[in-house]
C-alpha cells in the first residue's frame, strides 16, 4: 500500500496586482478526481494544507461559471462529502517529513 500526501493550498483569496482581492481556494475537480484515484488503488492518502488550516473549495470550481456542468459538480461535492473529515482537519504541512511518504502530489488551481 501506498502512502501518499496531498499538499492542498489554504488559500481562500489571492491579491490580485490592483490591490483587489479575489475569492480563491482549492479547484474541486482537481482534489476530488485526483483523491479518488491515488485512494482507488489502496493508497493511504494524506492531506495537508500550509498551517493546517481548513482548505476552502473555490465556488467557481463548482459553478458553470467556472466551466463545470451541473452534474460535474454534483459528483464532486459528494465526492468531497465523503472526504469532509479529511478537509476538515489537515496535516499541518510543516509537521510531515516528506521521507514518510512514497509520493507527494500537489492538485492545481489558482493556490499552487
Amino acid at each position: 500500500m501506498s502512502k501518499i500526501l496531498m499538499v492542498i493550498s489554504g488559500a481562500n483569496s489571492l491579491k490580485m496586482a490592483d490591490g483587489s482581492t479575489h475569492p480563491t481556494g482549492y479547484w474541486a475537480e482537481e482534489v476530488a478526481a485526483s483523491h479518488e484515484v491515488l485512494a482507488a488503488d489502496r493508497g493511504n492518502v494524506d492531506l495537508a494544507t500550509p498551517g493546517g488550516v481548513r482548505p476552502t473549495v473555490d465556488a467557481l470550481s463548482l459553478d458553470e461559471r467556472g466551466g463545470v456542468s451541473e452534474e460535474d459538480a454534483r459528483k464532486f461535492r459528494a465526492y468531497l462529502d465523503g472526504i469532509a473529515d479529511q478537509l476538515a482537519a489537515p496535516l499541518a504541512l510543516a509537521d510531515v517529513r516528506a521521507d514518510d511518504y512514497d509520493a507527494i502530489y500537489i492538485p492545481g488551481g489558482h493556490g499552487p
